[in-house]
């Protein structure tokens, strides 16, 4: 396997991306850098399918399961920050497909990008959370009127922080939106700059071991939804359109795996992004570990356009988005519907 760090210039409805690397969570950029091919790759196969990952992601998932043994094609890995600039690259077709939460694919079809939404997983949204210091005085989503919050924009916490501020009675006009990547909100947060962030796991799990609370969760506010979003000219490529289908299917095996294996795959994210084992072990048994492969089905697309509609109306993207416009179903096969319930460790096999 190769793998390399791309930084490409972000959509014009996105932030700056702050490209500096941290050890401490998943969407972390990571050192370029080259792993030796798995399987039949190492024979030389003429196809190459390049995926977009953020550190401690696929690669490592399906590595750790077994997953990138015989392949008959080479998986070329570029390691992104989050959602957003890995989308940028699908666009510009220097991806072939990549993970990304349920927020990015909005905002990248708003813009106008080149994108097929072609694998969903659901699971628990415990993980996605607005948090604030254990000795802050807010106790409420209510309570954050007019404080400063960060959140990375076009992400899946964006819509989450929307959300919950919604269902307190606010609007984001009512409080101060500070828009930072993971790594800048992070020292934001920890050094009292921001009285709140609204983030995913495994920050979640991280600021958690270290203080901080949970002020409100996504759990029965958000979709749960995550996406492998491919590029439409890949797919187009016959042979190219046989390894997406073949590596979404490891990234299904690999996903039942941890379920099965979640102090295993702790172990192995540790590692991976520097995060302590009991941290990582936190956001697998509250986060990444629940999720179960589904169909990118009509209650999935119908849930993706609640988040769109509400971004146009709040005027945070340009114009209406079709969500359904930039799906493409031809892998669903037989998986369970979207709205399938998340795996709980102890009730589930």
């Amino acid at each position: 396997m190769r793998r390399t760090s791309l930084s490409l210039p972000l959509l014009a409805t996105l932030v700056p991306l702050s490209l500096a690397l941290t050890a401490c969570g998943g969407s972390s950029a990571a050192d370029s850098g080259a792993t030796p091919a798995d399987g039949a790759a190492k024979g030389g196969a003429k196809i190459t399918l390049n995926v977009g990952d953020q550190k401690g992601g696929a690669e490592s998932l399906l590595r750790a399961a077994g997953e990138l043994e015989h392949l008959d094609y080479t998986i070329k890995w570029s390691t992104f920050t989050s959602g957003p600039p890995l989308l940028e690259a699908v666009n510009a077709k220097a991806v072939d497909i990549g993970g990304v939460g349920n927020t990015p694919p909005v905002f990248a079809a708003a813009a106008k990008s080149k994108i097929a939404v072609v694998g969903a997983t659901h699971g628990s949204s415990a993980g996605e959370a607005v948090l604030v210091p254990k000795d802050s005085p807010l106790q409420n989503p209510a309570d954050l009127r007019g404080k400063k919050i960060a959140v990375a924009q076009g992400s899946s916490a964006h819509f989450q922080l929307i959300s919950a501020l919604q269902k307190a009675g606010l609007t984001p006009s009512d409080v101060q939106i500070t828009l930072l990547q993971p790594a800048d909100a992070l020292a934001a947060f920890n050094s009292g700059k921001v009285d709140a962030w609204a983030v995913w796991d495994p920050y979640t799990s991280q600021v958690l071991r270290t203080g901080a609370r949970v002020l409100a969760t996504g759990e029965g506010v958000v979709n749960g939804l995550g996406f492998q979003v491919a590029a439409p000219a890949a797919l187009e490529d016959p042979a190219r359109g046989k390894a997406v289908a073949d590596y979404l299917q490891r990234l299904q095996r690999a996903q039942d795996w941890v379920f099965k294996h979640p102090e295993e795959w702790a172990k192995v994210w540790a590692k991976e992004t520097g995060l302590p084992y009991e941290v990582a072990l936190d956001a697998v048994k509250r986060s990444s570990g629940t999720r179960v492969t589904v169909a990118v089905d009509d209650a999935a697309v119908a849930s993706e356009q609640k988040i769109a509609d509400t971004f146009a109306e709040l005027k945070l993207i340009p114009g209406k988005v079709v969500f359904k416009d930039f799906v493409d179903t031809r892998f669903n096969r037989d998986l369970p519907p979207s709205t399938s319930a998340p795996r709980v460790y102890g009730k589930d096999s």
